[in-house]
């Protein structure tokens, strides 16, 4: 499973649901939290768990619900899911709000287990707690991924957004420094101006340069440029497979060093060219 793109859909949309898989994202999530008005949870619970339990709906993209955030609202959440047919409901993961400690996500993973319906959790850190938590979040059973969400962190803080982003920076390299601790999946903040192509393209650019696997989406305009920035390109797999044939033939030489292209190639070069090759295949 690769997570390049992670595209949200307001749960109580269902013409919106239904078209969310033809978006191209590896991910979609059925949002029933920030995108739904609260005198709309109900019905957004109603209409996530008839599609998910409907026979017909099994889309190719991973199908992942992001869950309110009191424990309370997500009772119900998990209530109304686990009202279909707990074996036959369609649901690859879910997406917990407002991760603090890996408690939160321990005791999701116990409630889900209960409805039957146990799943990987992608944890949202979108806090200054939670950010001071993250290795502790990565680290529970149950946690598949960290996300990172910028715009309410922003907000706990008091900071104000800004283009270049360096208000939080920190934060950001600390979840993805977390997840990688861990050997979890990392996904990146979203671009909230989906208009505007440009910025969304340089700052996934810049989310791949920190290590990131993958990005969030809040339009189906942005999946596009996401994948593009998270799918190796010609020269990045032409580059890994000189390496890679490289290697072989220093290890048949019983040569411990080697270059490639005039640049002397070590254990972290290698690992980066089959990480590349890797990535290639999966999302070929």
């Amino acid at each position: 499973m690769v997570r390049r793109s992670l595209l949200f859909t307001p749960g109580d949309r269902p013409e919106m649901l239904r078209k969310a898989p033809d978006s191209g994202a590896d991910a979609i999530v059925f949002d029933l939290e920030d995108a739904v008005s609260p005198g709309h949870k109900d019905e957004a619970r109603e209409v996530v768990r008839d599609l998910l339990s409907d026979p017909g709906f099994d889309p190719d993209p991973e199908v992942c619900v992001r869950v309110n955030a009191t424990s309370d609202a997500i009772e119900r959440d998990l209530d109304a899911l686990a009202g279909a047919d707990a074996e036959a409901i369609r649901l690859d993961s879910v997406m917990l709000p407002k991760a603090t400690a890996g408690a939160d996500v321990h005791e999701l993973s116990r409630d889900l287990e209960e409805r039957g319906l146990a799943c990987p959790v992608l944890a949202l850190i979108e806090n200054a707690a939670g950010v001071l938590a993250a290795p502790e979040i990565a680290g529970a059973d149950a946690t598949d991924a960290l996300v990172f969400g910028a715009e309410d962190l922003s907000a706990d803080l008091g900071a104000t957004r800004t283009r270049e982003g360096t208000e939080v920076l920190y934060a950001r390299e600390r979840v993805v420094l977390a997840a990688a601790a861990r050997d979890c999946e990392a996904i990146d903040t979203l671009v909230t101006d989906f208009g505007d192509g440009e910025r969304l393209r340089e700052d996934a650019a810049f989310s791949v340069q920190l290590g990131y696997d993958g990005k969030l989406a809040i339009h189906p305009a942005q999946v596009e440029p996401i994948n593009e920035a998270f799918s190796p390109d010609p020269d990045e797999i032409e580059w890994a497979e000189r390496v890679l044939e490289a290697e072989r033939e220093a290890e048949e030489a019983n040569r411990g060093v080697f270059e490639v292209d005039g640049e002397m190639i070590d254990a972290p070069l290698i690992a980066q060219a089959e990480r590349i090759l890797e990535r290639a295949r999966v999302v070929d």
